[in-house]
């Protein structure tokens, strides 16, 4: 199991349980509780849902506790489509969306549920992402130009080179990945992590930027991008199929080619 940055001197400890009368198809859901004004240590509640009157998905579930059971619980969610983002929490061990996981595919009758593991909790499932959208602003992630384009026309660019964005731009910014790397829960404050690496090579790769050099000279740097030891749990985690470090591996790859040039 993952772990998870709680107030000092603090442990979980087991909460509530809430059954559910009459139902015969359950599945229970154990979930990570914190509330910061109440001064009490982080708790599991567990609830039990009835699935025959539930929809499919994890954040279904955990809906249906919020207006049905225990409308205290508290947690981000959107989209409901894989889009957003924001349902991003760590499902039976494993960073991905609740809105795009299924309940059948959570083996064995309970679901633990806890937010993203290494940051710092706001509330229940929520983490706080501040310092994380501070490291992407960092990158400057938009497409820096110095010659001035013709006044009626867009900056285009070709078939092929439209498809190296492919596995790039589809980034949701969830921070799956972001909290699922070793060297980023160690080094969170320098390391800019896979999440903001691969968005910086999203526009390293587009054939529209004129700054490439410059974002290859921002992120030679012991800690913003050499911290990456090629663990892989970023790609292997991305709830997208989306392959973070294969990314850093080509940032890398055109830092050592300028040097050697």
């Amino acid at each position: 199991m993952a772990q998870f940055s709680l107030p000092k001197n603090s442990k979980v400890q087991k909460g509530s349980y809430f059954k559910a009368e009459g139902a015969s198809n359950i599945k229970k859901l154990k979930v990570y509780r914190w509330n910061p004004d109440s001064g009490e240590n982080p708790r599991t509640d567990t609830y039990e849902i009835d699935l025959d009157n539930c929809g499919p998905m994890v954040l279904d579930a955990l809906i249906k506790v919020k207006n049905e059971i225990d409308t205290t619980l508290t947690f981000r969610r959107s989209c409901r489509e894989g889009i957003c983002g924001s349902c991003a929490m760590n499902i039976n061990g494993t960073n991905t969306l609740a809105c795009t996981k299924s309940i059948k595919d959570c083996k064995g009758d309970e679901i633990a549920v806890y937010p993203l593991p290494h940051m710092e909790v706001i509330k229940d499932l929520v983490p706080d992402l501040s310092h994380f959208y501070a490291q992407y602003a960092s990158v400057q992630p938009w497409i820096q130009t110095d010659s001035v384009p013709l006044p009626d026309a867009e900056r285009l660019q070709s078939i092929e080179d439209r498809e190296k964005l492919d596995g790039l731009y589809e980034c949701i910014l969830c921070a799956c990945c972001q909290t699922s790397c070793p060297s980023y829960w160690w080094n969170g404050d320098r390391y800019l992590g896979p999440a903001v690496l691969l968005q910086s090579y999203r526009w390293i790769a587009d054939s529209r930027d004129e700054h490439t050099g410059e974002r290859l000279e921002e992120l030679e740097d012991p800690f913003k991008l050499f911290r990456c030891h090629t663990i892989m749990s970023c790609s292997n985690t991305c709830p997208k199929g989306l392959n973070p470090g294969k990314a850093i591996a080509e940032i890398k790859k055109q830092i050592a080619e300028r040097h050697v040039l």
